[in-house]
């Protein structure tokens, strides 16, 4: 044991000595690299050598050669090269075994040109990778990478469950990143930030933990895994938390009921930092909901019942119900009677109707009346619902509130000659997020929606044959963050799919 230890610290040192001979992709990503693709984009070759990349799998590579013959325009087939490998090739930043347990994976997987883990963002930076995950007990498989970020998050939430970004694990030997933004934060309950790299209370953060979750136990049936670890644990504080989450800001009797988290930042946007001292705007008990701080773009919530992550929470707590009834019956219960009581508020107080398009979800509700019609790029999002699980494409209230998101209604739908999709106020109105067009085009059964969406997503990366994260409806130099690889991933993934339902489409020109 104590060899098998030695033998994985001397090649992580191996690794982190050879990567760091390697270009910081970083900056790698904003460059043109040889050969470009022989089409009318001429898109670079976006790919570290394979010596720099951070993990290596021969099922991608395979996937990769495999959609060659699929994919039959040079630059669409160019963008799929560079994005879906993309999270192995630049983001698995460490990965090792708890200093505690030397059988306990864990893998620490960075955001992309931050080095800090999101939970939502690695749990789908991964979910790239889901159709090719099976049974496989070796340390060196895409099964291995899942189980070792479950049982990382599985750590974070025991210990800072209200927190959304995490510093590398203690094992790893890398230093903490330094949070300049955090640096005025006033947050309760308070964190350790050599643990935590930021504490924004997400609901979709914790929900991103039972979709990682979900995807490796559907792929592999390994109930033993569950039952190894901190995961039952983890569970268990994680419902502890939403339940105390449910109450209203105000007792019967007129009191205001202590808030179990708040957060403050000194900052001249509003989006980060929350109103009433940081305890957020007032909630309605009663609703069934789990209010959420701030939504997946890191932005705080206008209305803190936000309904989208509602939708995640229920749809995946739910399916882990399931995984935990093998392992502790009395915790499945509460989990299945909270997912149920979620969904049942999503009915009851989630939607609204519109007069141009009738009954639609609402973005964030406060239980009293008010209601925020919106939709925002970051999954969880209203157009993401089937993406997540929560409801079929073909309802009729998901499809009218599809027609209203993809719309000039929703007040961040930015259009232009460039790119037309959804954005949010994390960038601001002008910007269209590449990844709100993927979502668009997963949750679409139209044949001419889906050509002409993988059409503007190839035309728009200003060369570099990378999705970024936002971009000027007019102006495709004019662009944020050239890498993001959980966008990257989506894409690598909508094409996966496409490829099962509807591979015709794969052999489109955008020439």
């Amino acid at each position: 044991m104590l060899r098998s230890l030695l033998l994985t610290a001397f090649a992580a040192g191996v690794l982190r000595g050879a990567l760091a001979q390697c270009p910081e992709y970083v900056n790698y990503s904003t460059q043109k690299h040889d050969p470009a693709s022989s089409g009318t984009y001429a898109l670079s070759y976006m790919r570290p050598t394979p010596a720099c990349r951070t993990y290596n799998l021969s099922e991608v590579e395979q996937t990769i050669e495999d959609m060659r013959s699929t994919v039959t325009d040079p630059d669409l087939f160019r963008l799929f090269e560079n994005t879906f490998p993309n999270t192995l090739d630049t983001t698995v930043s460490w990965k090792g075994f708890a200093r505690g347990n030397p059988d306990e994976e864990l893998t620490f997987i960075v955001t992309g040109d931050i080095t800090a883990m999101w939970l939502r963002d690695s749990a789908n930076q991964l979910r790239s990778y889901k159709s090719l995950l099976k049974t496989n007990s070796s340390t060196e498989s895409l099964a291995s990478l899942y189980r070792g970020a479950i049982n990382l998050q599985s750590r974070y939430i025991l210990t800072s469950p209200y927190c959304n970004a995490f510093q590398a694990p203690v094992e790893s030997g890398l230093a903490p990143e330094d949070n300049g933004a955090a640096k005025t934060d006033q947050v309760v309950p308070p964190y350790d930030a050599a643990f935590v790299f930021e504490c924004k209370y997400e609901l979709d953060s914790l929900s991103a933990f039972l979709q990682l979750s979900s995807d490796y136990f559907e792929k592999t049936q390994d109930l033993n895994f569950f039952g190894k670890y901190q995961w039952v644990d983890a569970i268990r504080t994680l419902v502890n938390v939403t339940e105390g989450l449910r109450v209203g800001t105000y007792a019967d009797d007129g009191r205001v009921n202590a808030s179990p988290y708040q957060f403050q930042r000194t900052t001249t946007r509003a989006s980060e930092t929350l109103m009433n001292d940081g305890a957020g705007s007032p909630v309605q008990g009663g609703t069934g909901l789990v209010r959420s701080a701030f939504r997946p773009s890191d932005d705080s919530t206008i209305y803190q019942l936000f309904i989208p992550a509602n939708m995640m929470f229920s749809s995946y707590l739910g399916r882990c119900a399931d995984i935990m009834a093998k392992l502790d019956g009395a915790l499945s219960k509460q989990m299945s009677d909270l997912a149920a009581s979620v969904r049942a508020g999503i009915e009851k107080h989630g939607k609204t109707s519109l007069v141009d398009f009738g009954d639609v979800y609402a973005f964030e509700v406060d239980g009293f009346g008010s209601v925020n019609m919106m939709d925002d790029a970051n999954v969880p999002s209203l157009l993401s619902a089937p993406i997540i699980d929560y409801i079929n494409a073909s309802d009729t209230t998901y499809q009218n509130t599809r027609r209203f998101a993809l719309s000039k209604s929703d007040p961040y739908f930015m259009h232009g000659p460039v790119i037309s999709g959804v954005g949010g106020p994390h960038q601001g109105p002008g910007k269209a997020w590449p990844m709100s067009v993927i979502v668009a085009l997963l949750s679409s059964d139209d044949d001419e929606e889906i050509v002409q969406g993988l059409r503007t997503l190839v035309s728009s990366t200003d060369g570099l044959g990378l999705i970024h994260e936002s971009i000027n409806t007019f102006d495709a130099h004019d662009y944020t963050r050239p890498w993001f690889s959980w966008a990257n991933g989506m894409f690598g993934e909508l094409l996966l799919k496409l490829k099962d339902r509807k591979p015709e489409l794969l052999k489109s020109s955008f020439q």
